[in-house]
């Protein structure tokens, strides 16, 4: 159930992070916004790094783990550019849900690459998911 906990609190500081972009990119180009709060996570996360002590862990990492880590990052940093590039444009209340159609992809993704199984549930869930986007986002 931890893990719970922590996707509950993920999904809250992702509606924050919305609000807050949204009034922070006014009059802001989004790629420049993007790169100020990209720069904010980067000292962030290498004060806790240090803080706890595993930033000596990185010469363990694998080569594969690398690979795969700068290609998250890759995928990271395009999200999160048209994130802001459709923020700038558009409603916070309509951005965000369609944004949350990512839960949908790492349904389908998770079932192609990583062999998850695809229940009806999961297909019933996306399928809402992706209908309550819809909605919120025209409506």
């Amino acid at each position: 159930m931890n893990w719970i906990i922590w996707s509950v609190l993920s999904a809250f500081f992702a509606g924050a992070t919305a609000i807050l972009a949204k009034i922070g990119i006014k009059g802001i180009d989004s790629n420049l916004a993007t790169a100020i709060r990209t720069s904010v996570i980067l000292v962030i996360t290498w004060m806790i790094a240090l803080a706890t002590g595993q930033h000596g862990a990185i010469r363990t990492i694998p080569t594969k783990g690398w690979i795969f880590l700068v290609l998250s990052g890759i995928a990271t940093g395009l999200s999160w550019l048209w994130y802001f590039r459709a923020l700038q444009l558009g409603p916070a209340s309509g951005v965000a849900p369609i944004d949350k159609l990512s839960v949908v992809f790492v349904i389908i993704f998770a079932w192609i690459f990583l062999g998850e199984g695809l229940s009806v549930h999961k297909v019933i869930g996306g399928a809402f998911i992706t209908v309550g986007a819809v909605v919120l986002a025209l409506g």
